[in-house]
């Protein structure tokens, strides 16, 4: 009988010990508190035929289906600029590459994926963002969902808005990024 109670003893305490690391090794999310947050400007020039080629940072990779009035089904694929301000020709601080589509046949909606690449004297790595881009809300949250660099690991929510837009050619996203997983 004694074998039996140490053994008990020796499993309770095992157990008791590795609990308590494991708690100790969370992280406690604060959703109100991010521990990195800052705003950024992203700004994308659709490319349209002619001779635009220079300054387009966007192209279409397939045209709409014409199902519907609302570019369902188009593809395009990005290399934007990103800025930490309003102004298109402002020192650029990462470059979001990736692509968006659209994906709804009754309204302007797409869906949206890009890493954005930071190599600047504040930041150096990646953040990876995608999700849904509701483009009737005034603002609309995408998933970060990881980084490398200075980002590594990183969670959070990006929430973008219009900032600016004329028609197809350009637009402006306001993106207010709050990390809430930094290491």
């Amino acid at each position: 009988m004694r074998n039996i109670g140490e053994k008990s003893c020796l499993i309770l305490l095992v157990l008791l010990l590795t609990s308590q690391s494991i708690w100790a090794s969370r992280k406690s999310l604060k959703p109100n508190e991010p521990c990195k947050r800052f705003v950024l400007f992203y700004h994308d020039i659709l490319y349209q035929g002619g001779d635009d080629v220079d300054n387009s940072t966007s192209a279409s990779a397939t045209n709409n289906t014409k199902l519907g009035n609302f570019q369902l089904g188009r593809l395009v694929v990005f290399d934007d600029p990103i800025t930490q301000d309003r102004n298109l020709h402002s020192p650029e601080v990462a470059r979001a590459q990736g692509f968006y589509f659209y994906d709804k046949k009754s309204e302007y909606n797409a869906w949206i994926a890009y890493t954005l690449v930071f190599n600047s004297t504040e930041y150096k790595g990646t953040l990876n963002v995608m999700g849904a881009d509701l483009m009737y809300a005034k603002t609309r949250d995408v998933s970060i969902v990881g980084g490398t660099g200075d980002f590594f690991m990183a969670r959070g929510v990006a929430t973008l808005e219009t900032d600016a837009l004329e028609g197809f050619k350009y637009f402006r996203l306001k993106m207010d990024v709050k990390l809430y997983e930094c290491y």
